[in-house]
């Protein structure tokens, strides 16, 4: 964990470079260091269909949604939270200056009676780390 979906309105990426955000975000959950490496799981999500606003073509959104293991207190939980979208908010804060454009993050504690899992990613991140450190 975590799972992160950034969902944005397609001409968002006429703006900017989604990638780029996307890397950013992963980066910055990785930095929380609230998370493991292997856990991290960060997806693109374009709208081609939204109405935002007024409905003006120019109106644009990022919406963050960032799914993580429960358990963790309140305080972590906003820091987390907080951290990941001061990210967002700086890699949008060129764009979100000349534009109009919505961000928001929402993070969802992920109930663990139901949520099942199959992964071997740890092992080859660490299989990864320690040869570049050999």
């Amino acid at each position: 964990m975590p799972h992160i979906f950034i969902e944005y309105s397609a001409n968002l990426s006429r703006r900017i470079d989604i990638s780029g955000l996307a890397r950013a975000v992963h980066q910055a959950a990785l930095n929380t260091e609230a998370f493991p490496e292997g856990g991290i799981r960060t997806r693109q999500i374009p709208r081609d269909e939204y109405l935002i606003a007024d409905g003006h073509p120019d109106n644009a959104f990022v919406h963050l949604l960032l799914r993580i293991g429960f358990g963790r207190n309140l305080e972590t939980r906003q820091r987390i939270a907080d951290d990941i979208f001061r990210t967002l908010c700086d890699f949008l804060a060129q764009d979100i200056a000349q534009s109009p454009l919505a961000i928001s993050l929402e993070l969802e504690e992920i109930v663990p009676e139901t949520s099942l899992k199959k992964s071997n990613l740890h092992h080859y991140v660490k299989q990864r780390r320690e040869k570049r450190h050999e």
